[in-house]
């Protein structure tokens, strides 16, 4: 299988790092509402793409975020009169019937951003005291001219 590899701007053979398996992420819906025909297709691309390397013998962990906090969140959860985890539990229940429907199946893992606050927390610390990401009255910022290989 040939993928195309945006670094080196042409298709390649595909070769795994490590001998018959495959570890692949992709970003998960934040889960404020229902999700729409942009959303369903990269779920069903990355579905294809992990059934097609299970079909070539590989064994495939693919993981798939749900960010189950954000400011969309709060807000939709405050006008709704309900919490933000319980406008997420309805969510994620609707996004895998929407999921099934399309006969996407169910990623290996489904991390929740809020399951992993203090690991998130963590690495931005080390990126802040490396110098790395930076700190503003608005937030934390990655330095992308401090990383050489930023974008590889």
């Amino acid at each position: 299988m040939k993928i195309y590899n945006t670094l080196t701007r042409q298709k390649e053979e595909f070769k795994s790092i490590d001998p018959g398996k495959v570890k692949m992420y992709s970003c998960g819906p934040t889960v404020y509402n229902y999700f729409h025909i942009g959303n369903a297709r990269p779920f069903i691309i990355f579905d294809t793409l992990r059934r097609y390397l299970e079909y070539s013998g590989y064994d495939v962990t693919f993981v798939q975020n749900f960010t189950d906090i954000d400011d969309k969140m709060i807000n939709k959860a405050n006008e709704l009169g309900i919490t933000v985890k319980e406008l997420a539990e309805q969510y994620i229940a609707e996004y895998f019937t929407d999921a099934q429907g399309l006969n996407i199946e169910k990623a290996t893992i489904h991390p929740k951003a809020t399951e992993n606050i203090d690991a998130i927390l963590d690495v931005i610390g080390k990126l802040v005291d490396k110098g790395y990401a930076y700190e503003t009255a608005d937030g934390v910022y990655f330095d992308t001219r401090k990383f050489d290989g930023y974008g590889k």
